[in-house]
């Protein structure tokens, strides 16, 4: 199975790409794979929600995204500036266009139901959805589906996760690689650098000029995002009180730039703008990009912002920076996991900063070698890490736990660029490390709300 740019980097809309981005799709797609003419006798439908799902969905927007869902609607496509007025009208009329096409009666509070007891055994993001030719219910559904959100807007079935299909899709690359190890080894036949190779496997599977304009509009999606989330005042929805700081300190660093004698450590609060910039719009439910995850979305954009402004790399060396990125997210996702409700924030924003370390390695020229550290390094210094939401929602700690991966991130690359690439630990057994980590890991600790910090707002 192989993990794409295009499956890696998805363009969506927060607040998770697990809670908002999978169920959305997941949604849609529970009706679109209805047998032929099931959807004409449609006449209710219902959805229970498991896990972490349950739990943490509605400050995560899942009941938000199901419904867009039902309506036919794509995270990539959908308008976010006409989301709140439609999912009001949904409640006020109680009826829901079901993709467009049938409309039926839908009542979001006892439609949408929120199962906190029970786990389903193959991941905790479970969602069954159900669909009745009764508008009372009162009878067995006429079709009914399980489906799981696993990370990063990944979206399975039973079957599916038994045979492995959520690591990618069924196609034919010349360097076909599970670990960082094979992939290396094939550098070391073709005597190339690892961004070659991979650029190689893309233009197989959909040509030169379709992977470049796909590395441009995700570029662009990440940059403008930061732009909004650096202009954009106001308070985050979900009852938190979060205010927006991006705006503020941009401008105290914008201020600051004219200044002869500004501390050299102000090129860090640069980056960790950019990524609580981003982390900003994501808890905000606007435009980002899975990076491998919604709740990390910062980190890469912040790091590759940073390469672009601060480090001048140019446009060749930004589709380096994230080919190289999108392999170890990759990896991430096919030999541990890229999911907070399954292995912590470690598979999240400990996964994106290897990420971003290993691409602008690779944007600024270090060895294979030295990019394999630089992953390395920033992934084993996120093991452990618990995904504890406060309320729920992401923002405390998650906006600023995007900005100190990023500046973790660039760390692990410097540390590693000083070094020739030889190091004790590498890559494959550290993300081996987060897999078993997140195994260990007590369910409290994986986004449910339940412990960790969370706790901290009740305690107050």
């Amino acid at each position: 199975m192989y993990i794409s740019l295009t499956d890696l980097f998805k363009i969506g809309i927060g607040p998770s790409s697990s809670h908002t981005v999978g169920p959305m799709r997941a949604a849609r797609r529970f009706l679109m794979e209805l047998p032929d003419g099931a959807l004409a006798e449609v006449a209710r439908v219902r959805v229970e929600l498991f896990g972490s799902l349950a739990h943490t969905g509605q400050g995560h927007g899942t009941d938000v995204a199901i419904q867009l869902g039902f309506c036919g609607e794509l995270p990539d496509e959908v308008d976010t500036a006409s989301i709140p007025g439609r999912i009001a009208e949904i409640a006020r009329k109680q009826l829901i266009n079901l993709l467009g096409k049938r409309s039926v009666r839908f009542q979001p509070l006892t439609d949408l139901r929120y199962n906190l007891k029970d786990l389903l055994p193959l991941h905790s993001n479970a969602m069954t959805f159900r669909a009745y030719a009764d508008e009372a219910a009162a009878t067995p559904p006429l079709a009914e589906r399980t489906l799981y959100s696993i990370g990063g807007g990944f979206i399975v079935d039973e079957d599916e996760a038994f045979v492995g299909s959520p690591r990618g899709g069924e196609a034919t690359v010349p360097y076909p690689y599970s670990s960082m190890a094979g992939l290396l080894l094939h550098a070391k036949r073709e005597q190339l650098p690892l961004m070659d190779l991979l650029r190689a496997n893309e233009h197989a599977l959909r040509g030169a000029a379709a992977t470049s304009a796909f590395l441009d509009r995700v570029i662009d999606t990440f940059f403008n995002c930061i732009d909004r989330g650096i202009a954009t005042r106001g308070e985050l929805p979900g009852g938190l009180g979060v205010k927006r700081r991006a705006p503020d300190i941009h401008h105290q660093l914008t201020v600051e730039r004219g200044q002869r004698r500004a501390a050299p450590h102000k090129m860090l609060d640069w980056v960790s703008v950019y990524a609580i910039a981003v982390n900003e719009e994501n808890a905000a439910g606007g435009r980002v990009v899975t990076a491998p995850t919604n709740g990390a979305a910062g980190v890469v954009p912040a790091v590759l912002r940073y390469a672009r402004d601060f480090c001048d790399v140019e446009h060749d060396g930004l589709h380096d920076f994230l080919l190289v990125a999108a392999a170890v997210g990759a990896l991430c996702k096919m030999n541990a996991s890229i999911s907070g409700a399954e292995v912590g924030c470690q598979g999240e924003v400990g996964s994106a900063a290897a990420m971003a370390a290993a691409g602008l390695a690779a944007a600024l020229g270090a060895s294979n070698e030295q990019i394999e550290n630089a992953a390395e390094i920033a992934l084993e210094h996120h093991l452990g890490m618990t995904c504890d939401p406060i309320g729920g929602l992401v923002q405390i700690p998650c906006i600023e736990r995007n900005a100190m991966g990023a500046v973790k991130a660039i760390s692990a690359t410097s540390l590693a660029m000083r070094g020739d690439g030889t190091h004790r630990i590498s890559l494959d057994q550290a993300i081996d490390t987060m897999r078993r980590t997140g195994a260990d890991m007590q369910a409290k600790y994986k986004e449910t709300s339940q412990g960790g910090l969370a706790l901290a707002q009740v305690e107050c």
